[in-house]
């Protein structure tokens, strides 16, 4: 019985970690997505540019875009994934 409790904790610290501190992000070019680690933990999983390619300036999305657009900011360009 302590095992079978032990495995589910290992399992949900796990499945937790991974949660925290990895992600998605959806390429704003190549419209493919890519799996990489966050430098630190987010609940936030799957990352998208509101403005991808446009000319769209961040003046001119929405509030929920302009909050979008911080985190793929902050998480993937500033990190130099999506170069």
């Amino acid at each position: 019985m302590k095992r079978k409790i032990l495995i589910l904790i290992l399992i949900f610290v796990t499945g937790l970690t991974i949660r925290l501190f990895c992600g998605v992000y959806h390429h704003d070019e190549f419209a493919e997505k890519y799996f990489f680690v966050k430098y630190r933990p987010t609940w936030k999983w799957s990352f998208y540019s509101p403005i991808g390619m446009s000319d769209t300036k961040m003046e001119e999305l929405s509030k929920e875009e302009q909050i979008e657009q911080k985190y793929f900011n902050e998480f993937i360009k500033g990190q130099g994934l999506s170069q």
